[in-house]
């Protein structure tokens, strides 16, 4: 592995060279200056992007230098991949981002390495061998096998018609997830959860999406989310409360954060909450709240204070339950003794079915002193510690959906046959196959090391550098299948 080893140290130093420079033309007296960056934001983006495959690249190091030929040729296909981009990428950059010209491709390790026979090969070898070891064994190689099963037995034969009717989630699937420990799967124990650890949460993610994104691997998000934010700000009360409740199924939870005119800048929300006695009353628009129609709670963030980010402050907001079957689990219209009232319509969407995603409305809808989750004004930093799981397992389930995918794709191109011979052996089909699997495992990687290691202060950009990878790779692979 030297070649690819050395190619990718020599894109790092490159990259290392490009962030020295753009750090030095957006930041001013040491602080990150929104117009600077705004003015270098398309290499900043770009700079992201290189920054995450790299990352993967070397987590395929770490990871095929303990497996076979497969995993070291799939590993060789991802970092000739990388250093084609870097460098494609570098090109008309170099005096533009201070990058000492380097040559690109000094032993050939590229355009060996991605020669169409040797990737023609490698896919060959793909539909006959498998994509490659998954890198974990011991216990969560057992939770790997018990989610693959409940995937394949409980989730797949549903998730067709989920997808169709754009129907809700069954009770039963809930109910069945709920015995499984999924809710509780980022909950300590000593509040009813089963946590073992990140890596865990990853793999079982992944295996359920693969066997329904909406009705699967959807499902633990918000419950990641919520519990993440409460373990971070809430009292002890407030955790026996609730995380048990979330833990065994009982209370199901969504997350009411974006707005029609605030998604990722949350300090743009205008949702208040107003003080008054013994609690608050919240008046706003909240937009693409998955699970709002059947969740008990809402994760909702509001504005208590003009003071920008530090103005916002995160509520546990009860509402009632619409379930699978009721006359309309499309839409949803609460009203209270008080003239309060909370409304919900389900927005229509392309995919991403069996959860359903809301715009809500709240008009001076009352929640308790006690359901404010930390201090008055820390919401935005509670917010981004419950939005770290989530990225994370937005990746996760990205990486399920490419192992449907290429599984889907590799039975298909066995089986159909076109003038006389499968696709299968077909030079194309096999280099498209090569290319999927170097993606799709690129992205469990980098997903699988991360999670190894999360826990600490940089798990916000590490786990949004994964999203990043995982997604993008995900729309190629499931376009490609």
């Amino acid at each position: 592995m030297l070649p690819a080893s050395e190619s990718i140290a020599r894109c790092k130093r490159c990259i290392d060279q490009a962030s020295v420079q753009l750090s030095r033309q957006t930041t001013e007296a040491g602080r990150v200056d929104g117009a600077l960056l705004k003015a270098h934001q398309v290499d900043v983006f770009s700079l992201a992007h290189h920054l995450a495959n790299l990352a993967a690249a070397q987590a395929m190091l770490d990871w095929s230098a303990q497996h076979t030929q497969l995993e070291q040729d799939l590993t060789r296909t991802w970092c000739a991949m990388v250093t084609s981009e870097v460098f494609s990428w570098l090109e008309p950059r170099w005096d533009v981002l201070g990058v000492a010209r380097v040559q690109p491709d000094p032993g050939g390790f590229v355009a060996t390495t991605l020669e169409s026979r040797k990737l023609a090969s490698l896919g060959k070898r793909v539909l006959e061998e498998g994509s490659g070891a998954t890198g974990i064994d011991g216990t969560h190689a057992a939770i790997r096998e018990a989610f693959s099963r409940f995937s394949d037995a409980e989730l797949a034969p549903h998730a067709e018609q989920i997808h169709r009717q754009n129907t809700l989630v069954p009770e039963s699937i809930l109910q069945a997830l709920a015995d499984l420990g999924v809710f509780g799967i980022s909950i300590p124990e000593s509040y009813g959860g089963t946590h073992l650890d990140h890596l865990a949460m990853i793999i079982a993610t992944e295996e359920l999406s693969r066997g329904s994104l909406g009705a699967g691997g959807s499902v633990i998000t918000r419950p990641e989310i919520c519990a993440r934010a409460l373990l971070a700000g809430g009292t002890e009360q407030q955790k026996q409360r609730w995380l048990p409740a979330i833990a065994s199924g009982q209370h199901m939870v969504s997350v009411a954060v974006t707005e029609p005119d605030a998604g990722s800048d949350v300090a743009s929300v205008r949702c208040t909450a107003q003080p008054t006695q013994g609690g608050y009353r919240i008046n706003g628009e909240k937009t693409w709240c998955t699970f709002a129609g059947r969740a008990d709670f809402l994760l909702l963030l509001a504005r208590t204070s003009d003071e920008g980010h530090k103005g916002l402050s995160l509520f546990f907001v009860d509402k009632p339950p619409t379930l699978a079957g009721d006359k309309d689990e499309h839409s949803f219209s609460h009203q209270r003794a008080d003239g309060s009232s909370l409304t919900g319509q389900a927005i229509g969407t392309i995919g991403y079915r069996g959860m359903h995603s809301f715009a809500i409305q709240l008009d001076d809808w009352f929640v308790a002193e006690d359901q404010r989750i930390g201090p008055e004004g820390k919401g935005f930093y509670l917010m981004m510690e419950g939005f770290s799981g989530g990225r994370i397992q937005t990746a996760a389930r990205a990486i399920g959906v490419m192992e449907a995918a290429l599984r889907e794709a590799c039975t298909y191109v066995q089986e159909r046959r076109v003038f006389g011979e499968n696709l299968s052996d077909m030079p194309l089909t096999q280099v498209k196959i090569a290319q999927m699997t170097a993606r799709l495992q690129a992205s469990r990687q980098l997903a699988y090391a991360t999670g190894r290691k999360m826990g600490g202060q940089d798990d916000g950009v590490a786990a949004a550098l994964v999203k990043l990878l995982s997604c993008r790779q995900a729309e190629w692979v499931t376009r490609e299948a």
